[in-house]
């Protein structure tokens, strides 16, 4: 087994009293002092979290968009500099490996942002992938000798693809809420911000520097509020986290651990990878439909979709779906779905009792015929049928 990883912000968690817990393999926060409390303070003020778990891989040369093309489920190579695009990574028989978020650095520059317990599978899917990458095959031709593995090394650069792992050299923090503007733009040491606040849209990221070094600012999170995501060397991520902690002083700022990001995400509807989201679902099953462009000429994962039918066109595989209940009785990962008769329909895959809206909240799959929303089912918690009913998802949306 091997030794449990800390990012660069250990100390400052240690001095908050943290309370650690293992995802992904890393050793991260769960809580600071309340769930609840951390909670509310993303949704009323800001938080503050460390996920520098998060694993960030850097795609460049001339042929990285249509690289990127082929390898995830989107098409990157049509979005624009300064953006930033939600993707999947597919195996070849249509599961997903993992969700990420791509930003377009410069013409041939993409960050490929992904879950840190996948940084291992999604190394290796680049790897393969940059091996039967159908440009770098065509422009190299047949191997000198038979039995010769073909090169790729003449292909990198601005003539074709590299990856990189850059995670080790990265901390990522982010901080969430209506006040995150204010608190980020007086951040004492950032500087140089290539794009004005004001201009920076949701899905975006903008150029700027921390005491002198480069910083990623992109305009996204994990909550369903307004936030920003920092990416700064690892040597700097302390000095970063106490700038931001200061500034948000007076807007009520706080830290903010796992417990509290896994509420605000379930309430927002986003999935999380190993609970929403694994191999063995296809985009359509967990409404990621759109995100999969399927009039590419290629990429992995294309043909093994094309043969199954979507979700209403007569598939029986089940689909995700929000829950309400009634009660304060929150359903968990892994309680059963029922019908009136006690008959399964499907599986918990989050839930909780929202901290927002005061009644339980869960996301399921469960058999497409009862997936209509507005349809009544039950929840099985612990022997105790709870009263549900088939909702729309997110269960929260923030008004402004």
């Amino acid at each position: 087994m091997s030794d449990p990883r800390y990012t660069p912000l250990r100390e400052r968690h240690e001095a908050l009293g943290a309370s650690f817990t293992d995802f992904g393999g890393w050793q991260m926060p769960v809580r600071y002092t309340s769930d609840l409390a951390e909670h509310h303070a993303v949704r009323q003020a800001a938080g503050i979290f460390d996920i520098s778990h998060m694993a960030e891989f850097l795609v460049t040369g001339e042929s990285a968009g249509e690289f990127l093309d082929y390898a995830l489920a989107g098409r990157l190579s049509a979005m624009a500099v300064g953006k930033a695009k939600y993707s999947l990574i597919l195996s070849e028989s249509g599961g997903i490996v993992d969700d990420v978020i791509v930003y377009r650095l410069a013409e041939d520059r993409y960050l490929v942002i992904a879950n840190a317990g996948n940084r291992g599978f999604v190394d290796q899917a680049f790897a393969s992938r940059v091996r039967s990458f159908p440009s770098l095959i065509e422009r190299q031709g047949p191997a000198r000798a038979e039995g010769e593995e073909r090169s790729f090394a003449g292909f990198l650069g601005d003539r074709g693809v590299d990856v990189e792992d850059v995670s080790d050299s990265y901390a990522l923090i982010a901080v969430q809420g209506p006040a995150a503007e204010g608190i980020v733009s007086a951040t004492e040491g950032i500087t140089d911000l290539g794009t004005p606040w004001a201009e920076q849209k949701y899905y975006a990221w903008a150029d700027a520097a921390f005491l002198g070094e480069p910083l990623l600012i992109a305009r996204t999170g994990y909550t369903g509020e307004d936030g920003f995501e920092l990416l700064v060397r690892a040597e700097d991520a302390a000095a970063l986290w106490d700038a931001v902690v200061a500034a948000g002083t007076a807007h009520g700022l706080v830290p903010a651990g796992l417990a509290a990001r896994d509420t605000l995400r379930l309430e927002a509807g986003m999935p999380l990878y190993g609970h929403e989201l694994s191999l063995d679902t296809k985009p359509a099953q967990a409404g990621l439909g759109r995100v999969v462009v399927s009039d590419k000429e290629s990429f992995i994962g294309k043909d093994a979709l094309s043969t199954v039918p979507e979700p209403d066109e007569g598939s029986d595989a089940p689909v995700l779906v929000g829950l309400v209940a009634e009660g304060k009785r929150a359903g968990r990962a892994g309680y059963a779905v029922v019908d009136a008769d006690g008959a399964v329909l499907g599986e918990i895959t989050s839930g909780a009792l929202s901290p927002t809206l005061g009644h339980p909240i869960a996301m399921a799959y469960i058999d497409p015929s009862s997936a209509e929303e507005g349809t009544a089912v039950f929840l099985d918690v612990r022997g105790t049928k709870i009263p549900a009913t088939v909702t729309a998802l997110p269960f929260y949306r923030r008004t402004k």
